[in-house]
């Protein structure tokens, strides 16, 4: 993060997970940083406003809380704008990007159930007049994307599931809440809609039981200079998966990787994993020590970078919410 301000660049690399988990929190992290309480919410609200930040809060896992799915569209070049207008209007897209690829409009789309994120898929689909690729998630090999944004680049740890846990409706708008993203005031979890005791303990049996995989600050990466991110698609036959996606997810530059349904005649694809890169040439170059990897030998990887960013926020995890 060369040229930033040394104060931020420790704020956006030390707190992108492990928010504390205390009544001011903000408070905790002054004291680890040596400056007031004051002064990192009034830094979190330049960098939110600024763009790189996208909130305080949660990631939630895939699936746990609600349903979601990855999509795509193959848009002609004359109808990109119109398009994207569409899919963003659907308040269960979460991410949506341009993507070098005929299938170019890719995004994630989230519901509080299966049933409500079919009808969305499909609001899409009759608005658009365009076939959509639903690639759902079968297993996660890393999912976190809280890396480093400074220093040497480090393997991601390995995603190791979710426990099992009853999620009840407080629950669902607790996660909701976390999702959409914490006010930047000293005492935060005062207004979850729950007394602060009880939301503080909830969100620690929510992280123990790893719903949510990630609290903290939740970083744009684009605006902090890692343009050059591609979705790195991988034709592989099924039984290598487990050993591939294992490989893949511990090499360092590798910021994502799970597997996909595939949708036969159309994507072959069933391996994913994204590369953040700060240059186009860093990240080919990750790219070609995955291809070295023996258990991706033989199989067909394809970039996909992304040239545009329509949409990045939480989650649609309570219709209510």
């Amino acid at each position: 993060m060369e040229g930033r301000d040394p104060i931020d660049a420790r704020l956006l690399d030390e707190f992108q997970r492990d928010l504390p988990l205390v009544e001011r929190p903000f408070q905790a992290m002054a004291a680890t940083l040596g400056i007031p309480e004051a002064e990192v919410i009034d830094r979190l609200a330049r960098l939110s406003a600024d763009g790189a930040v996208a909130r305080v809060g949660a990631t939630v896992r895939p699936n746990t809380a609600g349903a979601s799915t990855l999509a795509a569209l193959a848009v002609p070049e004359g109808r990109i704008e119109e398009v994207a207008a569409i899919v963003n209007d659907e308040a269960g897209v979460n991410h949506s990007y341009l993507r070098e690829d005929r299938w170019n409009i890719w995004f994630v789309a989230t519901a509080p159930d299966p049933v409500a994120l079919d009808e969305s898929l499909a609001r899409i689909g009759n608005r658009t007049g365009l076939r959509v690729l639903d690639l759902r998630l079968v297993r996660a090999f890393n999912i976190d994307l809280g890396f480093r944004l400074d220093g040497t680049r480090r393997p991601m740890a390995p995603d190791r599931g979710a426990r099992a846990l009853d999620l009840t409706e407080d629950d669902r708008a607790l996660l909701a809440r976390l999702s959409r993203g914490l006010p930047l005031t000293p005492r935060p979890f005062a207004a979850l809609g729950l007394a602060e005791t009880d939301a503080l303990a909830r969100i620690a049996t929510l992280l123990q039981a790893r719903v949510i995989t990630r609290l903290g600050v939740i970083v744009r990466h684009r605006p902090l200079g890692w343009t050059a991110n591609a979705m790195v698609v991988w034709d592989i036959a099924p039984d290598r998966i487990p050993a591939a996606g294992t490989a893949l997810s511990a090499l360092p530059g590798v910021t994502l990787c799970y597997q996909r349904e595939t949708v036969p005649g159309v994507w072959p694809y069933a391996l994913y994993s994204m590369i953040h890169g700060r240059s186009r040439a860093e990240a080919l170059a990750v790219l070609d020590r995955a291809r070295a990897l023996p258990e991706l030998a033989g199989t067909t990887a394809k970039p996909l970078f992304s040239t545009r960013c329509f949409k990045q926020t939480g989650a649609l995890i309570s219709a209510a919410a």
